[in-house]
């Protein structure tokens, strides 16, 4: 079990859902202000704003969140100014992370980032520290009952994906150039996907377990709870069976 699977094969979040989905649209919500200040409004012919709106669809976000986010970016809502931030760092047992954002103020974020490696026996970095352990590659995920494994294969393949994973979901990797191209083809066949994105995957990873997994698990919890967070990305491996 690896870390470049997005974390959905272990749960380690805790606290309310409705406190969860709330934070969650917000860092959804954000996305798509972006996406439309960088973009327009057509999902058509705007990528992230496209891959924005997969997510809000597979979270449930209400459409008046959706329209209200699409209205502060076209309005110009000074207050929905966001720059991208990318911080870097090692965690407990070497683990190398990655933590990408979208903040009103890099005064506030940064020293919030490392006051969480602090707290949890990591070191921040500069940047590029660690990303050159990852390779940036574009990420589409399915449910498991829209095809077979052959079938995703075969299509994943065909439409220029270099890598397939199959889990719980299918998780199809693919050359960051070609991610519109890819995603599209595999929307015209088994519809649209739970997720279309870039995203930062780990060359190698390192083993970790027991109290050390514990303590990295809680630095990454710390991170996401940070409403100025998008993703949080580690290269760690844990053990088959391993439990918190």
């Amino acid at each position: 079990m690896s870390g470049h699977s997005q974390f959905k094969n272990i749960m380690y979040r805790k606290g309310a859902q409705d406190a969860r989905r709330a934070k969650v649209f917000s860092k959804i919500s954000r996305e798509i202000i972006v996406a439309v200040k960088e973009g327009g409004t057509d999902p058509e012919s705007n990528s992230r704003l496209r891959s924005a709106l997969l997510s809000a669809r597979s979270e449930n976000m209400p459409k008046d969140n959706v329209d209200r986010a699409i209205k502060k970016a076209v309005g110009g809502d000074a207050s929905a100014e966001y720059q991208s931030v990318r911080y870097e760092g090692y965690g407990p047992g070497g683990v190398a992370i990655i933590v990408e954002g979208l903040t009103d103020n890099k005064n506030r974020t940064a020293p919030e980032v490392r006051s969480a490696f602090t707290k949890f026996g990591g070191n921040l970095g500069e940047t590029n520290s660690v990303s050159f352990q990852f390779d940036h590659a574009g990420y589409i995920s399915y449910g498991p009952k829209v095809a077979s494994e052959d079938e995703m294969f075969e299509a994943a393949i065909d439409a220029g994906a270099n890598d397939i994973l199959c889990n719980e979901i299918f998780e199809i990797i693919c050359p960051l150039e070609q991610l519109s191209s890819v995603r599209d083809v595999l929307t015209q066949k088994f519809g649209d996907p739970l997720e279309a994105k870039v995203t930062w995957l780990p060359q190698n990873t390192v083993s970790i377990d027991g109290d050390s997994a514990k303590t990295l698990f809680k630095l990454i919890e710390t991170l996401e709870d940070n409403d100025d967070v998008q993703s949080v990305i580690a290269n760690y491996e844990v053990p088959e069976g391993f439990t918190l």
